[in-house]
């Protein structure tokens, strides 16, 4: 028999993924307050008793708390909302999954560390900056003082969903370059490690599937900033004779990009590699994939010819 699954807040490049590799081995139900896909049903998980009701209702094995507010400029000039969705929210997804007697999965971030160290395990003490990094990370506190199971994963920059669904920095790039653009102003003084969804998803299902309850940090291999993963992506799309790089530092962006950021957001997947149970491959090889099979479309009809699958050096 397969087991079910109700995940909730499934409408972005997260859900796309998790819908993609949970589907054909667990019976799955997706909700979003943003129907955008035929797999989709409605659900605002902000009303509570819709939620509770729309849960029981389905019976599940898990529940998948995906959704969140991941705009850190409107959770910072929307503060109340922010916190009703990113801790409120998952405080009931806490007790809807106890009092099913289900495991409860939820997603964290690299955002809530506050970048004082140039990488962090799963055991580093967060030290959330702004409204965005503290709303999750009182979630998950959350999850883990009061939920009977749970998986907690932090993820990193996340790419994944394709033009629709992106609506981080990789899609960011690639739509200046479609809109003509070649002098691009990157920063130089963030770093990271990107998370591709697809790879996420399965190393979620790996754990569940092994019942290795906890929190993990989990991002792809290999320590990157904006810049270079900005050049990877450029070569990619074999632009690198036309595109210039202006380094500048955060403060160019202070009037768009105005929330906190560390300067630092670089995990690493120390549990998961004590379990030897990582299976989150390089961010290169993952952006390469992710550009493929995501990308070709969209980009072959705004006259950008990317190399299919190009050699990555590692």
């Amino acid at each position: 028999m397969k087991k079910k699954i109700y995940i909730a807040g499934a409408g972005g490049m997260l859900g796309e993924a998790f819908y993609r590799i949970f589907k054909e081995d667990y019976f799955i139900k997706c909700t979003d307050k943003d129907v955008n896909e035929q797999w989709l049903s409605f659900l605002d998980f902000r009303n509570f008793e819709a939620y509770k009701k729309d849960v029981e209702a389905f019976n599940p094995d898990f529940l998948f708390h995906l959704g969140a507010h991941t705009d850190l400029e409107y959770c910072e000039l929307n503060q109340d909302d922010a916190y009703l969705t990113n801790t409120t929210c998952v405080e009931n997804a806490v007790f809807i999954a106890n009092q099913l007697s289900i495991p409860l999965f939820y997603v964290s971030t690299a955002g809530i560390f506050d970048g004082t160290k140039d990488f962090y395990d799963d055991w580093d003490e967060p030290n959330p900056l702004g409204h965005y990094a503290r709303s999750k990370y009182m979630g998950e506190r959350y999850v883990r003082e009061n939920a009977k199971r749970y998986v907690i994963c932090r993820a990193g920059w996340m790419m994944g969903g394709g033009p629709e669904k992106d609506k981080k920095f990789i899609n960011k790039v690639i739509k200046q370059l479609v809109d003509g653009k070649r002098d691009l102003h990157i920063v130089n003084d963030k770093d990271g490690t990107p998370t591709f969804t697809v790879d996420f998803a399965k190393n979620v299902k790996l754990l569940l599937e092994r019942e290795y309850w906890g929190l993990y940090n989990m991002v792809c291999g290999g320590e990157t900033s904006r810049l270079e993963v900005a050049r990877e992506l450029v070569k990619i799309l074999r632009l690198e004779d036309e595109v210039t790089f202006n380094n500048v530092s955060s403060s160019y962006f202070k009037d768009i990009y105005f929330a906190p950021r560390p300067p630092s957001e670089r995990l690493v997947n120390k549990k998961l590699e004590l379990r030897n149970i990582n299976i989150m491959r390089d961010w290169k090889i993952a952006l390469n994939e992710y550009i493929g099979d995501y990308y070709l479309d969209y980009l072959n009809e705004n006259n950008i010819y990317p190399a299919k699958s190009i050699p990555v050096t590692l």
